[in-house]
């Protein structure tokens, strides 16, 4: 019987974390027709990576289990906002007013010292197009994005989106309040529009072409609507920030880009993981000392 060098074998392929992908091997009815799972995953991996990427992703897409993160934060959010439009006294619910504005989770520049509203906040929304707008968007992306990517990932760019916002709010905007996801949600836009950008030529042109104006045309929409809210409109009581979404789509193309361009690799290989955190612990740090020595706001 003729020995076998192991180590002149051809290896496994495995995924970023160890795992043996599936390969044509693997699937002796290559040739059956795509189920439905299948086929969404296929049009998810078009949308979401360059050409050399799809087919490690489709070698170990699975349905199951479901994006759980942007699920559950969506969930959550619709739910605090029900909570104040229908069981806390309002005198309309389609523009919510004192419920929110009194909340322990809005974020208030005298109630700075409260650091947990520097994240909480995102679970407030001043009325009905606001709630629906952020909802809309994270699901359209986050959901793709974390089929693709693990849900880690995405939650640490909603986050790191969240924070970002409020701290930029409280630096170049310090005396306005702050409510609602757009940190985060933008943080999701701009890690995805610069994945479609640097990888343009490796997608499919018309797709490309569709994703970013779609996108460009939505940021300009909602920048409108945020600018006539802090510097128009009159009827709320409580100027509302627009700066949180300069903070999170700036978040977005800087640490989102990383996670979300280099599909199936090590992070902590990647020395631009490590310039976006060295940058954004940086920025931290400056906001803590400007919020506790330098801020305006009393």
């Amino acid at each position: 019987m003729e020995d076998i060098d192991l180590e002149q074998q051809e290896p496994f392929p495995v995924d970023r974390d160890g795992r043996k992908v599936r390969t044509g091997a693997d699937q002796p009815d290559g040739g059956r027709k795509l189920g439905c799972c299948e086929k969404f995953q296929q049009s998810v991996s078009q949308w979401m990576l360059p050409e050399d990427s799809r087919s490690k992703y489709l070698e170990r897409a699975n349905c199951c289990p479901p994006p759980i993160f942007i699920i559950l934060i969506s969930i959550v959010e619709l739910a605090v906002f029900i909570y104040y439009a229908v069981w806390k006294p309002q005198k309309q619910w389609v523009t919510l007013d004192e419920g929110i504005w009194n909340s322990p989770l809005t974020y208030k520049s005298e109630r700075r010292q409260e650091a947990w509203r520097f994240i909480s906040y995102m679970f407030v929304h001043a009325g009905v197009e606001h709630i629906i707008g952020n909802l809309v968007m994270q699901l359209i992306v986050g959901i793709p994005l974390e089929l693709v990517h693990k849900g880690f990932e995405v939650g640490m760019v909603y986050l790191a989106g969240v924070l970002a916002g409020s701290l930029s709010s409280s630096i170049f905007d310090p005396l306005s309040a702050l409510v609602g996801a757009s940190g985060g949600v933008y943080a999701l836009i701009g890690g995805y529009f610069m994945n479609a950008v640097v990888n343009f030529r490796e997608m499919i042109p018309l797709l490309g072409v569709f994703r970013i104006l779609a996108i460009l045309t939505f940021v300009g929409v909602d920048f409108g609507f945020a600018f006539y809210r802090r510097f128009v409109n009159d009827d709320a009581g409580m100027k509302v920030s627009f700066v949180a979404h300069f903070g999170g789509i700036v978040a977005g193309m800087t640490i989102g880009y990383v996670f979300f361009s280099d599909y199936n690799k090590k992070l902590l290989k990647d020395p631009r993981f490590w310039m976006c955190i060295v940058g954004f612990v940086v920025f931290l740090l400056f906001a803590i000392l400007f919020n506790i020595f330098l801020t305006p706001a009393s």
